[in-house]
């Protein structure tokens, strides 16, 4: 592939309605940045946007949770964002807001081409309307009963319950949550993108062009949806809040947030272009551009083929890559801001961060975990435990220890400067060392430029392994016991010294992409300047000058105590627990005020369909906690002929020794399922009780292991 001759690389824009957590962070901001710093090491022509995303009904959802103004949430949450970014080093060239001025004018403007163009169609269809609100009610705005779970916290896009996604059309007995009333239906007329009509152009320029160098998750994610058949999508919505559409007949509506906010890549290019005195246009419309975006796979639709449509109807360049990430989860539960079961930056930044002298060398640590453990291919884990041991046993044990004793030994066996190299004695050992430093610099570049970046990642700590191992075999402070009984053995000493020395220049080179900290703190050891980081020295063997004098060693990287990673977990579960009990206090308000909420069964099925489940009696042997899995037990249960393994999200209700012994109802026939990493062979039955407790199953007396339940 020919270099492209700039580059505009963009992070997805965060919503401004509240802190957003470190799973944000390993998806898209981080590596983004990571490949935006390689591109500036190689002196390339790049640009980094991102920004607040404003609109849209999660924000006056937000405000008026907090009892303020939608305005007022915005401007809270931009500052707070641009500044938990900047604390963790993200490097934007620019991090806008799509409230600005420049953004609506923008936003509009492709609205008014494609509409003029004839790309977009009118429908007129019924929608809920709240007559004593006088509005149009969005998805959030509808509240009912799940007719999933029968829950009465279910949303119009949404059931909190259950987490099945719903429309509308779906709810039981919905009503306004802005007047409590039950909504009505009315005509309303809107604008569509027609998807449906470029079927052939995704084809070809998704599953043909890019089917080798995308990603598996995205290809196939797409895949689906064009092979499920595209769906035209409104552009434009019933809102007071957001862009509004320029066109005389459409009073009342804005711009639909899934268009207008991708549009905030464009506006925060122009904002750029102008705070710099540049020109926006070639990032946008020159074909030598590469286009990259950084998203979560939620964000996979609409940059690959909402976006891009609208790109190209437009007459805008399309993204070359969009390295989507997958999910990371937290102590073995998946990641939830409204069971407040997360880790925000901000709180990281608080803890650890604003806590240090500088803070640069606990930003690092987190971003080593985050890009260690990314979720470039399957969803990953967050674990504390984790955290710790990747900072103790690598960023301490390796990188940092191989940094601090090359520097002490220097200064002790060689005066504090770079020694001679001395050719004439050179040996295997100091060969390869080279020849693995060589081949790291191309591998760690080959891998970021496939944006495998936990690959690229691995490679430095391991060739500073090697740099250990090197030390470890030529001694110097043995041989310097030998030097008055054999003064040659210097030349020994200085070489294994000035190989490692020129190692540490090219570990800063490497690392910076991703410890720009750590790189930094390490060219003021070496005493030289930021010229060193440009990546035409990565792999080079005389980048430090020999004689020339460097700094006292500085220790790159702390350990994490043990008390520290305690007080995070018992922090993590507190939060749950007072989550909870908000929820619960919630729920028995809504119990207390007039309801016509009604417990609604699920629709109906055949005999034939219940007839295929297989249901015995078991008797559990034993069971155990799954570790790192707060609500998972492992359980050994007796079928009679056999014995099964069964993971069971029960460990909050039951300890392990109050099942054993137990009779449980199992449902055999189900298809084995891994859970964290245990094979679990069906699933025993429980029931929630009117405390939310989940109460097991059984026989009324007890039975035979393996009896049929029918």
């Amino acid at each position: 592939m020919t270099t492209p001759k700039r580059y505009l690389i963009t992070s997805a824009l965060p919503y401004a309605n509240g802190l957003k957590h470190v799973g944000h962070l390993a998806g898209a901001y981080i590596p983004a940045d990571i490949y935006v710093r390689y591109l500036r090491a190689q002196k390339r022509d790049v640009v980094f946007v991102c920004g607040s995303d404003e609109h849209g009904t999660a924000i006056p959802m937000q405000a008026i949770k907090e009892g303020t103004t939608s305005q007022a949430i915005i401007d809270k949450y931009h500052v707070a964002m641009k500044e938990d970014f900047a604390d963790l080093d993200i490097s934007f060239d620019i991090y806008h807001r799509t409230s600005a001025p420049i953004h609506h004018e923008t936003a509009q403007e492709f609205f008014t081409k494609l509409n003029d163009a004839g790309e977009l169609e009118i429908k007129e269809s019924e929608q809920f309307y709240d007559e004593e609100a006088k509005t149009f009610l969005a998805d959030r705005f509808i509240k009912g009963i799940c007719p999933n779970c029968s829950s009465d916290r279910a949303y119009g896009d949404q059931c909190e319950n259950c987490g099945r996604t719903l429309s509308p059309d779906e709810l039981i007995d919905p009503v306004s949550t802005l007047s409590g009333k039950t909504p009505v239906r009315k005509k309303t007329t809107h604008w569509y993108l027609p998807l449906g009509k470029h079927e052939q152009f995704f084809r070809d320029w998704i599953l043909e062009q890019h089917k080798d160098d995308w990603r598996n998750t995205v290809v196939g994610q797409c895949r689906s949806w064009i092979d499920g058949g595209l769906q035209s999508r409104a552009v434009t919505r019933d809102l007071d809040w957001g862009v509004k559409v320029p066109l005389k007949e459409a009073e009342g509506k804005v711009l639909y947030v899934w268009f207008d906010a991708p549009i905030g890549y464009v506006s925060a290019t122009k904002q750029w272009a102008l705070d710099n005195k540049k020109d926006w246009r070639p990032y946008w419309e020159d074909k030598d551009t590469r286009l990259v975006h950084f998203v979560g796979k939620d964000n996979i639709v609409f940059h690959c083929i909402i976006f891009p449509l609208m790109l190209k109807l437009h007459g805008n360049i399309l993204p070359d890559n969009v390295p989507a990430n997958e999910f990371l989860n937290l102590e073995g539960d998946k990641m939830s801001t409204s069971r407040n079961w997360k880790l925000d930056q901000r709180d990281y930044i608080n803890d650890f961060v604003k806590k240090e002298n500088g803070g640069g060398q606990c930003v690092d640590m987190l971003r080593y975990y985050l890009t260690q453990i990314a979720p470039e291919t399957k969803d990953s884990e967050f674990t504390w435990k984790g955290f710790q041991d990747a900072v103790n046993s690598e960023l301490v044990a390796i990188f940092g220890n191989y940094v601090n004793r090359t520097f002490v030994l220097m200064h002790k066996l060689c005066g504090g400067k770079v020694p001679k190299l001395h050719e004439d004695i050179l040996d295997d050992e100091d060969r390869r060392l080279f020849e693995h430093l060589q081949r790291t610099a191309l591998t760690v570049q080959y891998s970021i430029e496939e944006f495998r970046f936990r690959e690229a990642l691995f490679e430095i700590i391991d060739i500073a392994r090697k740099g250990n191992q090197y030390m470890q075999k030529k001694e110097p402070w043995i041989v310097a016991k030998q030097l008055a009984e054999n003064p040659g053995a210097q030349k020994s000493i200085d070489n294994c010294l000035h190989i490692c020395l020129q190692l540490c220049a090219n570990l800063s080179v490497l690392i910076n992409p991703f410890l720009p900290n750590t790189a930094k703190k390490m060219l003021h050891m070496m005493k030289v300047v930021d010229k060193m980081l440009d990546w035409e020295n990565a792999g080079k063997l005389k980048l430090l000058s020999v004689g020339y004098s460097l700094r006292e060693p500085q220790l790159l990287f702390r350990k994490i105590e043990d008390e520290e990673i305690a007080y995070q977990i018992e922090k993590l579960k507190s939060g749950l627990v007072k989550s909870n009990a908000e929820k619960n206090k919630a729920v028995k308000m809504e119990e207390k005020s007039p309801s016509t909420n009604q417990p609604v069964n699920k629709s109906t099925i055949q005999y034939d369909d219940f007839a295929k489940l297989e249901l015995k009696a078991g008797t559990v042997l034993s069971c155990e906690k799954v570790e790192k899995a707060d609500k998972l037990l492992k359980l050994e249960i007796d079928l009679g002929t056999e014995k099964r393994t069964i993971v069971s999200g029960i460990a909050l209700h039951y300890k392990p020794e109050d099942v054993v012994g137990k009779q449980v109802i199992v449902v055999t026939n189900l298809s084995p399922r891994k859970m964290k990493g245990i094979e679990s062979q069906g699933m025993i039955l429980t029931a929630e009780d009117s405390d939310g407790k989940l109460q097991l199953l059984k026989p009324e007396n007890p039975v035979a292991p393996g009896s049929n339940v029918s």
